[in-house]
């Protein structure tokens, strides 16, 4: 008889990390991989913040802080929600945690019973269903499809909400597809969610500042601030400032919740990384011209990505508004053969024969909850971009 839980067995390994390490095994065999599956910047962390991070060290802020987080953190962090998106946040009503995962993880440990329900659009980041089990809740997929530009529709939202709804996930710029809700889009979802007192926004904004061409970031409690007293509006400093290693997130909302999380983490990790914390600090009211340059690339890359891909037998590959994947159908290429006779049944397939055909390491779409779609990451450099999808090209076109 197994010594593990049985909720446990309803859990599964991130499918992002694990196509990650097995490319990176793969390379350490001596094989030529582009790795494009893993969600983070590929940049150097700003010298101004490795630096505060030096001289914390040298002032011995190398002990237990407190449990969620340094008083001028989250004071920088009320003042980053006020300054950025019109949120009106005192620093008892901020929590800092150990990446933006233990912000979303604490949040659902510290409200979920068991029965209720959590509304999560998909295409998701593949850990909100499984942190939703963790929690003793129960996922709803809502699937937003490439037909409505990976988004949800009001109406979706409105028919998956129950009397047992607890939380709604929105993510916006979105993990894996890159779409972005608009204030229109928001506005549609925020109306419903204001006819439903009883439910909470729980808004991944992660990706805020990777946004590109027209679009305008805006968060839900932003949109609608009635709905200001039941979110949880998140972010962090992983990926607007190539932080993701520093392991430092965020997050503001009614401050019985943010107790409550507060309780969750100090019987889990207590406190995040000190150094890492003032390094924070440093990236939230140092100089931001980093983030302004590395949204050009990432754009740039964008375009190169999507454009080559839209080239591909078999491939259609909308723009995203931000962050930096693409997450393209490959729904004309199912049921056709590799040269070696395997045919290609899924996205999951697809994206195994691609790996051993080319080298290329790409993610399937079903990990994300919707097929048949793969993500790429484009945070790599343009000529590995550029190699890649050119590999990608010869593997479709060699498709039967």
């Amino acid at each position: 008889m197994s010594f593990l839980s049985q909720t446990l067995a309803r859990v599964k390994p991130s499918p992002t990390i694990a196509m990650t390490g097995l490319a990176r095994d793969m390379a350490a065999q001596g094989r030529d991989i582009i790795s494009l599956s893993a969600g983070e910047p590929d940049f150097d962390t700003p010298a101004h913040i490795r630096e505060a991070a030096k001289a914390a060290i040298d002032a011995g802020h190398t002990r237990y802080t407190a449990v969620d987080g340094i008083a001028e953190l989250k004071r920088a962090v009320a003042d980053k929600f006020a300054r950025e998106n019109g949120l009106d946040h005192a620093p008892s009503q901020v929590t800092v945690g150990t990446g933006g995962k233990q912000i979303l993880y604490n949040a659902l440990m510290a409200t979920l019973d068991p029965g209720d329900e959590v509304v999560i659009p998909a295409p998701y980041w593949v850990s909100y269903p499984d942190m939703v089990v963790l929690a003793g809740g129960t996922p709803v997929i809502v699937t937003g499809g490439i037909g409505t530009g990976y988004r949800i529709t009001p109406d979706q939202l409105d028919a998956a909400i129950t009397p047992r709804t607890k939380w709604v996930i929105l993510n916006s710029p979105s993990n894996p597809t890159g779409a972005g809700y608009a204030e229109t889009d928001l506005r549609g979802l925020t109306d419903v969610l204001m006819r439903h007192p009883h439910v909470w926004v729980l808004a991944d904004d992660i990706y805020e500042h990777l946004v590109y061409d027209d679009f305008r970031f805006m968060t839900p409690a932003q949109v609608e601030p009635g709905l200001k007293d039941r979110t949880l509006t998140m972010n962090g400093v992983s990926k607007a400032y190539a932080m993701t290693g520093w392991r430092i997130g965020y997050g503001a909302g009614p401050v019985e919740l943010i107790r409550a999380m507060g309780t969750i983490q100090s019987q889990s990790t207590s406190n995040p990384c000190s150094i890492s914390q003032y390094a924070a600090l440093a990236a939230l009211t140092g100089p931001q011209d980093y983030i302004t340059d590395s949204r050009a690339v990432f754009q740039r890359r964008r375009d190169l990505v999507v454009a080559g891909l839209n080239q591909c037998e078999g491939i259609d590959c909308p723009t995203p508004q931000g962050a930096f994947y693409v997450y393209p159908s490959i729904a004309r290429l199912i049921g056709r053969r590799t040269p070696g006779g395997r045919v290609i049944a899924d996205d999951e397939t697809f994206a195994m024969e691609l790996l051993e055909a080319t080298g290329v390491a790409v993610v399937f779409g079903a990990a994300f909850g919707l097929s048949p779609h793969f993500r790429i990451s484009y945070a790599a450099s343009d000529e590995q971009l550029a190699d890649a999808v050119a590999r990608i090209r010869a593997f479709c076109g060699a498709l039967a």
